[in-house]
């Protein structure tokens, strides 16, 4: 069976740092629980290895702490964390903005337009993960047009930092100016003005100051001791060969 080919090692920490982080960004896994590598190796039908190899990596990003010999515990949504990630990642989302609008195409502006018609709508229902995902497809696609890989890799490494209070103050009333801003940003685009594109997108990332200047979870010296929750990732719900070599 030639298609039957062992699955790599880098392609099993990433899927479980995906799985992990999503659980993590969602809530399901809350600020200050204790991970442990074997639970969580034996809810993605996984070694442990990889399993580690995705703490380190959520380690280095922020999302997990770890005391050696103790614990490795969820971080706390800290302001000033979020507020230096929100920082970063905006000043990327106006880079690619100024390097992609001269090169759109009407499919492209058509796809932003999609995406902020879904976007505005689960603002109106209340449904924060689709509005996450249109919110995200929006706005990738100029990280996407730009060709800027090292904005993208910034973006995708510090905008979970920003999604989690996000997620905790959606709804509080800056999600339906956000839509409106997208209108704005989508004309924009359509009629080329870069200048215009830019400073909307400077004032969509200016709005979320106001998210993190609402009091957030301070860390906790103790970790809490909750076992892992399932994890609900499309890519690992089901157990996977997996190559230990």
């Amino acid at each position: 069976m030639e298609a039957i080919r062992p699955v790599s090692r880098t392609l099993l920490r990433d899927r479980a740092y995906q799985a992990i982080r999503d659980a993590i960004v969602a809530g399901e896994i809350e600020p200050g629980a204790v991970v442990r590598d074997a639970e969580f190796a034996e809810l993605l039908g996984l070694s442990r290895a990889p399993v580690r190899e995705a703490f380190s990596r959520l380690v280095d990003e922020g999302l997990l702490e770890s005391k050696p010999q103790s614990y490795t515990r969820v971080t706390a949504v800290v302001a000033a964390d979020v507020r230096d990630a929100a920082a970063v990642v905006g000043a990327m989302h106006e880079l690619a903005t100024r390097t992609a609008v001269p090169r759109l195409f009407a499919a492209d502006v058509e796809t932003m337009r999609s995406a902020n018609e879904r976007f505005a709508a689960a603002v109106r229902t209340g449904d924060v993960d689709a509005a996450l995902v249109a919110d995200d497809e929006l706005h990738d696609v100029l990280v996407r047009v730009s060709g800027n890989r090292a904005a993208a890799a910034t973006i995708a490494r510090y905008t979970p930092l920003i999604r989690r209070l996000e997620r905790r103050r959606f709804g509080e009333g800056g999600n339906c100016r956000s839509a409106g801003l997208h209108d704005q940003l989508i004309e924009a685009c359509g009629a080329g003005d870069t200048d215009e594109a830019v400073r909307v997108t400077a004032e969509i990332w200016r709005g979320l100051a106001a998210l993190v200047d609402e009091p957030t979870d301070e860390p906790t010296d103790e970790p809490t001791d909750e076992p892992a929750h399932e994890l609900a990732h499309p890519a690992v719900d089901a157990p996977v060969l997996e190559a230990d070599h």
